[in-house]
């Protein structure tokens, strides 16, 4: 199968950034969940050492993971630590809900329909 999971934890103020460069990369669908976490830059400080990001979910064919990495991660890019991460996740199997049946790439991402 060659469906990959791109996912991507990353600011919260870099969202609508990440967004509009994944419009124009081609990114049809994908999901965002608020999430919260820390790593290197937690605050021992706070009351709450967490930080508000949020968590991206895009499940692509293998040959449009580069340009959606590369779009996320300029896009998502300040220099300072808090960044985030993107990892990519070899799918060995996807099942769509509606017709409770293993799905082909195909099935998942169809060709568009001919204008007649």
């Amino acid at each position: 199968m060659d469906i990959k999971l791109v996912t991507a934890i990353i600011r919260r103020d870099r969202l609508e950034s990440v967004e509009e460069k994944l419009k124009v990369v081609g990114v049809k669908r994908i999901n965002v969940t608020k999430s919260k976490g820390y790593g290197e830059y937690r605050n021992f400080f706070a009351s709450d050492w967490m930080v508000d990001e949020v968590k991206l979910d895009i499940f692509t064919r293998e040959q449009e993971v580069e340009g959606i990495t590369g779009a996320i991660m300029e896009a998502a890019h300040t220099g300072v630590r808090g960044d985030g991460v993107v990892a990519v996740i070899s799918v060995d199997k996807l099942f769509l809900i509606r017709t409770k049946a293993e799905a082909t790439s195909e099935e998942f991402w169809p060709k568009p329909r001919e204008q007649t």
